[in-house]
């Protein structure tokens, strides 16, 4: 029975993945390849016309893809960099401190991941800063929301590493800078590298605060260059365009998931066992 139980376990998966992964995606890319008439049934079958060249052409062009993968990135990079960094911190602190207040913060800091951020009060603080509508705000915000989920991840797995490894290196004369950078953060790499890619993942693909708060199309990121690419037909969407350019926005991630899917899945393993 155990022997059966695996190849109908993955039989099962590739049942599920196909109508609700491989036919979608397949849709995606076939009607990417085509002429606008063909691609305006929406069918499964190859193109007649191929139309590759023409299609992805005007994302770069017409879909202004370059503006949005340079703002896409100069916001995603800092966010991770900073949450990661600044989120690890205050799981050690959370982690390592009996005062009940530091739980309450834990807590606090943790609900930031259910609660959704207070709008109002965000554009009333980057408007008093004079960073309203600016690549930089937008940071600001996407920073703060999204610390909750590197604290929530990062303090079960401080719990878990030995007091007497830090005790060890405050003996030999480290600071706490150096215990925390020459000790802490070899140890919390594994989960701050799964944190760092669901960061990637909410960060590059938010579009609604990305259109609350970058007024501009100078400052806009992939999802709004897409979505204003789509949008600016005002008879009918050209579907093998938006497809095209759904798969460029994509296209980062995708590469970002084939380089990290084994240092994920280790990542998730090792910080099972921590915890």
């Amino acid at each position: 029975m155990n022997r059966l139980r695996t190849p109908l376990r993955y039989t099962a998966i590739a049942l599920f993945a196909v109508p609700w992964v491989v036919v979608p995606l397949w849709l995606m890319v076939v009607n990417s390849f085509k002429s606008p008439a063909e691609a305006s049934d929406l069918s499964l079958a190859l193109p007649t016309q191929w139309a590759i060249a023409e299609n992805y052409g005007a994302v770069f062009t017409a879909g202004n893809y370059l503006v949005g993968l340079r703002n896409s990135v100069l916001v995603a990079v800092p966010t991770i960099v900073v949450v990661l960094l600044l989120g690890a911190m205050a799981a050690w602190a959370y982690a390592r401190s009996p005062r009940r207040s530091f739980q309450v913060f834990f807590y606090v800091t943790s609900l930031s991941i259910l609660l959704p951020p207070a709008v109002i009060p965000t554009l009333f603080v980057l408007s008093t800063l004079h960073l309203d509508g600016s690549i930089a705000g937008y940071a600001l915000m996407m920073m703060g929301t999204r610390m909750g989920l590197i604290v929530f991840l990062t303090t079960g797995f401080v719990r878990g590493i030995p007091v007497e490894l830090e005790e060890a290196a405050a003996i030999d004369g480290a600071s706490r800078i150096r215990i925390f950078t020459s000790v802490m953060l070899p140890l919390l790499r594994p989960t701050l590298f799964v944190g760092g890619v669901l960061l990637v993942i909410q960060v590059w693909n938010d579009f609604f605060f990305a259109l609350l708060l970058l007024k501009t199309s100078a400052n806009a990121t992939l999802p709004l260059t897409l979505f204003s690419f789509a949008s600016a037909s005002t008879t009918s969407l050209n579907w093998n365009l938006v497809f095209a350019h759904v798969i460029m926005t994509s296209l980062p991630l995708i590469v970002v998931y084939l380089i990290a899917q084994r240092r994920v899945l280790a990542g998730l393993t090792e910080g099972g066992v921590k915890g």
